[in-house]
C-alpha cells in the first residue's frame, strides 16, 4: 500500500511561514491531480493547491499569492506557506490521484499534519 507522509506542520504566529513536505513511499508514474487539501474543525476538507496532468496549477482563492506548491521528482511535493493567517489553521493533507508503480491507479491520502496559526 502506498504511503504519503506529510511533515513540516506546527504552531506559528500570524504573518509567519511554514513549509510542508509530502513524500511518497512509491514512485508516482503519472497523475490526474497531485496536491494539498486542508480540513479545519467543523468544516469540510477543501482544496488548497494542486497540479493537474495538463500542467496547470490551481490554488484556492484564499491562499493564492501566499502559498506555493512545488514538486521534486516523482516522490516529493511541497507547500510553501507565507503570510499565514489564523484562518489557515487546519490539518493539511497531501493527495495523489494517479498511478503509483507496482500499486496501480488510486486516490492516495497522507495522514495529515496540523498547522496552527496564532493571532
Amino acid at each position: 500500500q502506498v504511503q504519503l507522509v506529510e511533515s513540516g506542520g506546527g504552531l506559528v504566529q500570524a504573518g509567519g511561514s511554514l513549509k510542508l513536505s509530502c513524500t511518497a513511499s512509491g514512485t508516482i508514474f503519472s497523475f490526474n491531480t497531485m496536491g494539498w487539501y486542508r480540513q479545519a474543525p467543523g468544516k469540510q476538507r477543501e482544496l488548497v493547491a494542486v497540479f493537474t496532468r495538463n500542467g496547470m496549477t490551481n490554488y484556492a482563492d484564499s491562499v493564492r499569492g501566499r502559498f506555493t506548491i512545488s514538486r521534486d521528482g516523482a516522490k516529493n511535493m511541497y507547500l510553501q506557506m507565507n503570510s499565514l493567517k489564523p484562518e489557515d489553521t487546519a490539518v493539511y493533507y497531501c493527495n495523489v490521484v494517479g498511478v503509483v508503480v507496482r500499486q496501480g491507479f488510486g486516490n492516495y491520502w497522507g495522514q495529515g499534519t496540523q498547522v496552527t496559526v496564532s493571532s
